[in-house]
């Protein structure tokens, strides 16, 4: 493979910058700044002396050995000083040396996983773990980038091979003295991997809300004081106030950090009966966006709320409590009330959050539905009798040849494309 380098650390001014090397030649690089690589796994101080462009900068080498760094490859590190100008000087002397080349979206992630560094789940949570805002998504990403859902695959991998291997017995050995009727082996084998893929597949819409976000939209009539809560909950003018009823004419979104959960509020237009247009299509925005939403604040006001109805777990609250004599409800002038609105969304946020699956992207989803769909014809041929044994092992062999695509091990080309284009530069 090429000798690939790229600044592995954010662009721009820094305290310190990292520009990684990885490749066979990785150590050559330092031969471009006059002094031999460093002793593999230690660090060393050395100046990056040029002889075009003469002394650069005092650097922090690092050298890593095939087989012991991220990529699998040897590796090179230079931590400089984060100046622009420092920056764009090693990396133009890294050009000149024959043989390397600038790194391409990912692709030093992508050279982990070739070289066995990685699983493909463990690469999709790192990309999680780089994106990732809040508390719950951190400790998310971290469970599968420690490989937690490619243990769980080994041990179906594993029962799936046992259960294979009854049924080869059977037809391969009829007239030995081994079991006739393995059904009830296999059978058992079978139902505990689909109970435990089931549980994964049910927790996965959970676990994407977790990495992506939730959403809580703010609903309920014209001038309810849906945009000042909003703005109360933003800390900001973030939506238009008025008195003017249907001023809301399209969704208004901000994202906060709800207690370790990763929340997006809308606020949405008011719900009534218009003839104006463009408030119609507001509102029919709203209600949509609300219906989709995993948790609705319906504020009171004066009118209804049309054809959208509040679910069982909804928050329905009076609005602008400011303009009440009895003070319940909330208000986002004076803020009585926001408090205990955001506790009780952040109780039942998190309520959800506990259900979440090791299975938070829609490709991992995938995987394990079209496995457990092998798994179901198989456990229905073996449940017929030996004479359905052959179809219930090719059932097995192609459930087991699914899941082998969930880490990656087999036919992911046309995935890999994908999954690396979310990458930066320089991981």
């Amino acid at each position: 493979m090429d000798t690939i380098f790229a600044l592995a650390t954010v662009p721009g001014k820094s305290g310190v910058a990292v520009i990684r090397v990885s490749g066979p030649d990785a150590f050559v690089s330092c031969d471009a700044f006059g002094f031999s690589a460093p002793e593999p796994r230690k660090s060393a101080l050395r100046r990056l002396v040029n002889d075009d462009r003469g002394f650069i900068d005092e650097a922090l080498v690092l050298c890593f050995e095939d087989g012991a760094s991220f990529t699998g490859e040897p590796v090179i590190e230079f931590h400089v000083h984060g100046s622009v100008a420092i920056i764009h000087a090693v990396l133009d002397c890294l050009k000149e040396v024959p043989g390397f080349r600038s790194a391409e979206a990912g692709e030093f992630t992508r050279r982990a996983l070739n070289n066995g560094r990685l699983d493909l789940t463990q690469v999709e949570a790192l990309a999680d773990l780089i994106d990732s805002e809040t508390e719950m998504q951190r400790k998310q990403a971290l469970k599968g980038f420690t490989g937690r859902l490619r243990e769980k695959s080994e041990t179906w991998r594993s029962d799936l091979i046992h259960a294979l291997s009854l049924l080869e017995a059977t037809i391969d050995f009829a007239d030995e003295d081994v079991p006739v009727d393995v059904s009830s082996d296999v059978e058992r084998l079978l139902e505990g991997v689909i109970q435990t893929i089931d549980q994964e597949v049910s927790g996965f819409g959970i676990a994407e809300r977790v990495r992506t976000g939730f959403e809580v939209a703010i609903v309920g009539p014209p001038n309810a004081g849906k945009s000042t809560l909003l703005n109360a909950l933003a800390g900001r003018d973030a939506a238009i106030t008025s008195e003017i009823a249907g001023t809301t004419r399209d969704v208004i979104e901000v994202r906060m950090d709800l207690g370790t959960l990763p929340v997006t509020f809308l606020d949405t237009a008011g719900l009534r009966e218009t003839m104006d247009q463009v408030e119609s299509i507001g509102i029919e925005r709203a209600m949509k966006r609300a219906r989709a939403a995993d948790l609705r604040v319906f504020l009171k006001g004066a009118g209804g709320f049309g054809e959208l109805h509040p679910l069982e777990y909804d928050i329905v609250v009076e609005g602008k409590s400011d303009l009440r004599e009895d003070g319940l409800g909330v208000s986002g002038v004076t803020g009585a009330g926001v408090s205990r609105l955001i506790e009780d969304v952040k109780t039942y946020l998190l309520r959800q959050a506990t259900s979440a699956g090791l299975v938070s992207h829609e490709r991992q989803r995938d995987v394990l539905v079209a496995a457990r769909e092998c798994l179901f014809s198989a456990l229905s041929f073996s449940r017929s009798g030996p004479g359905t044994y052959d179809l219930a092992s090719e059932e097995l062999r192609s459930a087991i040849f699914t899941l082998e695509r969930l880490v990656g091990r087999v036919d992911v080309e046309d995935v890999l494309d994908k999954v690396f284009s979310s990458f930066c530069i320089g991981k």
